[in-house]
């Protein structure tokens, strides 16, 4: 802080001497509320009986997993490994893609300023919100029942939890649209389906490509947790090799995972950057 600054500080505390203080009740209440945030921390950590001496045995069990995974090694199954991603990324894609087209009209219609019946918005948006509700991971185990095992129950899972969430976001999108464009469509004669063609899609089309380029790279995350549970892909085979303590493979997977993260990540990084 400079000499400048400092005296700043000096002159608003003499002329304006409670603006660095509080009330007595306001310091109380913080005190309260300080000492009721420490209060529920210290419970959780009692109820998961996180004692010191747990953390210590597990923090050395952990070292010695990754001292186990030291160096990566990709055995014989290197090209079972790359299909095995290709399968993960092209679940992800799938899933992202249905959800995308499903939860396109859903936004529309989910908007006040499209329907501006307030009954079926309400409705509407209690839907979306209830779905939402529920982890991908619960539809994966749901349709890996349903269906049997393997990626076409990773892309459902992935295309069901993602829709209603598509759906609430476009729909906050094109209700903040600016109105200007879409007054004067209608003011040329436009009618319904002109003011949303050409009045409100280009505006929130950018906006959509950037929610679903984010939720692509997400999602193959996801997808890698869901082949865990049933769904087919890399996740699968981190599973297997995990079961059968084969760590140098489990880590080489995993360094796997991240490089396709990174490099999905820099590429929808620029998409975004040159759509908005």
């Amino acid at each position: 802080m400079t000499l400048a600054s400092h005296a700043d500080v000096s002159r608003l505390k003499r002329t304006h001497p409670g603006i660095f203080t509080k009330p007595p009740l306001e310091r109380l209440r913080d005190w309260c509320l300080w000492l009721g945030f420490l209060g529920v921390m210290g419970f959780g950590l009692w109820w998961i009986d996180a004692s010191p001496l747990r953390v210590i045995n597990g923090l050395n069990k952990l070292g010695l997993l990754v001292t186990l995974m030291i160096p990566p090694w990709p055995g014989d199954g290197f090209w079972d490994y790359c299909l095995a991603m290709a399968e993960t990324l092209a679940m992800a894609f799938l899933g992202t893609l249905i959800a995308f087209v499903v939860a396109l009209p859903l936004g529309f219609l989910g908007a006040k300023n499209i329907v501006p019946n307030w009954l079926f918005h309400f409705g509407l948006r209690r839907f979306f919100d209830a779905f939402r509700g529920i982890d991908g991971l619960v539809w994966a185990l749901i349709f890996v029942s349903a269906v049997g095992l393997g990626p076409f129950a990773g892309v459902l899972a992935i295309a069901v939890g993602d829709v209603m969430v598509f759906g609430k976001l476009f729909a906050e999108a094109i209700e903040n649209v600016d109105r200007k464009p879409v007054d004067g469509v209608r003011a040329s004669g436009g009618a319904g389906l002109h003011v949303v063609r050409l009045g409100v899609f280009p505006q929130v089309f950018p906006v959509m490509m950037s929610h679903v380029l984010y939720f692509f790279e997400s999602n193959v995350r996801s997808a890698t947790i869901l082949g865990i549970v049933g769904a087919g892909g890399i996740g699968l085979q981190l599973s297997d090799r995990i079961r059968i303590n084969n760590w140098q493979e489990a880590a080489f997977i995993i360094l796997m995972i991240l490089v396709t993260v990174a490099a999905i990540d820099a590429i929808s990084r620029r998409i975004r950057a040159k759509l908005i």
